[in-house]
């Protein structure tokens, strides 16, 4: 109890109140913008690509139209660009050239309070983006089940996940160069993890590779949601990102305390 509390004043909600209140100043297209890129995509491929490509079918054997297959990949996207965008960049600024966070380490805040309170902050905005998202989906007749509205919380899990671990690895760059190499690591992310096309298409060791990847397991576990087609293999994908949260959170609490604290 006593190292948790060196760590945390359990006032975490502070540091989300203070992003709340800076996200009035700032430009409602800055905010919305991560939203309307999986949008587009959705209208482009699953409108125009989908009238070619007609059907594909599911893990269970069911085919759906192709518009329906892609949009659950968007969706984790979307909730994974939410997340991103401001467990990355946002603490960047704030670490490296704001110095917000030597400022709030100086009061009873600790480190935890911190990395929970950006985090969450970084759930909140990756939960709008899905919770919109999904809205244009029903819009569009693609949700095909009524587990469909577990996708929510299943895109705040796939957002806590990424954030837990980007905020961690951002307190390791200190460049605009090295920020790059998260840009890197996602784009071949988002091509590759059944975004588009199943991973069956890919030869089997590549499949591994895809299997490993924190988006795979995001977009299988929405997709089943919104499909309906639910397995106990999807606990899989839950027990996936339970673990990336806690060691994301680990990381980045010690990343913040040595670099503050000591």
């Amino acid at each position: 109890m006593s190292a948790v509390s060196a760590l945390s004043s359990g006032n975490a909600r502070a540091v989300f109140g203070r992003n709340l209140v800076g996200a009035r100043g700032v430009n409602l297209w800055v905010m919305v913008s991560g939203f309307f890129e999986p949008v587009f995509y959705l209208v482009a491929l699953g409108a125009g690509l989908g009238g070619l490509i007609g059907v594909v079918a599911l893990p269970d054997g069911r085919e759906v139209p192709y518009a329906a297959f892609i949009a659950p990949g968007l969706l984790a996207v979307s909730a994974m660009n939410g997340a991103i965008a401001d467990s990355t960049w946002n603490v960047f600024f704030k670490m490296r050239f704001m110095r917000v966070y030597d400022a709030m380490l100086a009061t009873r805040l600790g480190p935890l309070d911190v990395a929970l309170g950006e985090i969450s902050w970084a759930l909140f905005r990756g939960a709008v983006y899905a919770s919109a998202f999904l809205i244009v989906m029903q819009c569009f007749g693609l949700n095909l089940a009524w587990t469909a509205v577990l996708a929510i919380p299943a895109a705040v899990l796939i957002g806590f996940g990424f954030a837990a671990v980007g905020m961690g690895i951002t307190s390791c760059l200190r460049t605009f160069q090295q920020m790059d190499w998260i840009q890197f690591a996602l784009l071949p992310m988002f091509m590759l993890s059944g975004t588009f096309f199943p991973i069956s298409l890919y030869p089997e060791w590549v499949q591994w590779i895809v299997q490993a990847l924190p988006l795979w397991h995001g977009i299988e576990l929405v997709r089943g949601l919104t499909t309906g087609a639910l397995s106990w293999g999807m606990l899989l994908h839950v027990g996936y990102f339970a673990v990336m949260v806690v060691l994301g959170l680990v990381f980045t609490t010690r990343r913040l305390r040595a670099l503050f604290l000591t």
